[in-house]
C-alpha cells in the first residue's frame, strides 16, 4: 500500500483540533467518512503538518502527494527508505508500480516529480543485501520487472522531473533516465557500477544513456563505472539544470509550476510527438506531429488560449 499525502486546507481545523484532543479510531473515522476521497488514504491517526495531510507511520518506501491551490495536478513521489539509502528491493519496486499505475489512471495529474526524503542520497541503486539472497532465476524476474516500471514511468503522457540531491547509482540513476527533466542539486554524483559487480545495467540504463548523452559518453561512463559530479552531468547532458546545494526542489517544483499553466492536453500531445516521433524517420514523425496538432483543434482549452490572449488575462485551462 501507498501512503497518499493531499492538502486539505478545508479541514485543517478539524486535524488541529484531534491533535489537541485526539477522539478514539472510531469516532476519528467517523468524522473524515464524509470528506470522499481522503478517507481512502488517511490513517485514523493522520496529524497536520506543512498544510500537509500524512500518515504518522514511516515504514512505507513511496510516498505520493498531490499539491492543491494553484498547484493542483502537481504530483510528487517521494523515496523513503533511509536505512537502505532508497536502495531499490522487492517493496520500493512494488510502491514503484503501485504509484505509477496511479498516476497514469488520474486524469488531473498534470506534472510529476520524483525525489528522495532521504537526506544526501536520491537512490543507491538495487538492494545487493536483498539480491544476494535470490537464485539466478528470481533476479531475472525482478530484473525485468524493474525495467518494465521504468519503461511505465518513461510512457506517462505526462512530464515527469527527476530531483536529485545527492547520489543516483545504478537503478537510480536508470530511474532519472526514465524521466523526461531531471534537476540536481550540485553535489549530485551518478554512476553506473555494475560492471564491477559482473553485470550490466539491466533496466533501461544500457538504452536510455547513450540516446541521452551519446554512444562515446555512455560507453565510457558504463565500460568504467565510474562516478562523475554535477558540472559533468551537466555538461554531457545528462541533466538539465544543476542548482546549489538543496535547491534542486525548489528549481523542479519552479519548473512544475510553469508546466502545469499550459494546456495540459497540449503538453501530453507535445510529450507524444517527440518520444514516438524520435522513434520513426522524419516523414512518419511530421505526420505524427499533425496528427497531434490536429486533436487539439476542436477542444475548448484551445479556444479559452486564444480568449485570454485577446482578453489579456491568464487562461483557465479545464483539459477538455
Amino acid at each position: 500500500m501507498l501512503i497518499c499525502r493531499r492538502r486539505f486546507p478545508s479541514i485543517a481545523r478539524q486535524i488541529a483540533g484531534c491533535i489537541a484532543n485526539p477522539p478514539s479510531d472510531q469516532s476519528l473515522a467517523g468524522k473524515f467518512a464524509a470528506t470522499g476521497p481522503l478517507s481512502h488514504h488517511v490513517h485514523p491517526h493522520a496529524i497536520r503538518a506543512r498544510g500537509l495531510i500524512l500518515q504518522t507511520v514511516h515504514e512505507q518506501p513511496v510516498r505520493i502527494e498531490r499539491l492543491s491551490g494553484s498547484d493542483s495536478g502537481i504530483v510528487e513521489v517521494r523515496l523513503d527508505r533511509p536505512g537502505a539509502k532508497n536502495a531499490i528491493g522487492k517493496e520500493m519496486l512494488k510502491g514503484l508500480k503501485e504509484a505509477i499505475e496511479m498516476i497514469s489512471s488520474d486524469s488531473s495529474a498534470n506534472v510529476l516529480m520524483i525525489q528522495s526524503s532521504v537526506s544526501k542520497v536520491f537512490c543507491a541503486g538495487a538492494d545487493l543485501k536483498e539480491r544476494k539472497l535470490m537464485s539466478p532465476s528470481e533476479v531475472q524476474l525482478f530484473v525485468n520487472s524493474l525495467r518494465m516500471t521504468f519503461s511505465s514511468l518513461e510512457a506517462l503522457p505526462i512530464p515527469t522531473i527527476g530531483v536529485i540531491e545527492g547520489a543516483a547509482l545504478g537503478g537510480g540513476l536508470e530511474l532519472v533516465l526514465s524521466c523526461d527533466l531531471r534537476i540536481c542539486g550540485e553535489a549530485a554524483t551518478f554512476s553506473m557500477p555494475e560492471t564491477g559487480l559482473a553485470i550490466i545495467p539491466g533496466a533501461g540504463g544500457t538504452q536510455r544513456l547513450p540516446r541521452l548523452v551519446g554512444k562515446s559518453v555512455a560507453k565510457d561512463l558504463i565500460f568504467t563505472g565510474r562516478k562523475i559530479n554535477a558540472n559533468d552531468a551537466m555538461s554531457i547532458g545528462l541533466v538539465n539544470h544543476s542548482v546549489p546545494l538543496g535547491e534542486a526542489y525548489s528549481k523542479a517544483l519552479e519548473i512544475a509550476r510553469e508546466i502545469n499553466q499550459k494546456g495540459p492536453l497540449a503538453v501530453r500531445m507535445a510529450k507524444r510527438a517527440i518520444n514516438k516521433g524520435l522513434e520513426s524517420e522524419m516523414l512518419s514523425a511530421l505526420a505524427l506531429e499533425e496528427d497531434c496538432y490536429e486533436k487539439l483543434l476542436n477542444t475548448k482549452d484551445r479556444l479559452e488560449g486564444l480568449a485570454a490572449f485577446a482578453e489579456k488575462r491568464r487562461p483557465r485551462y479545464s483539459g477538455e
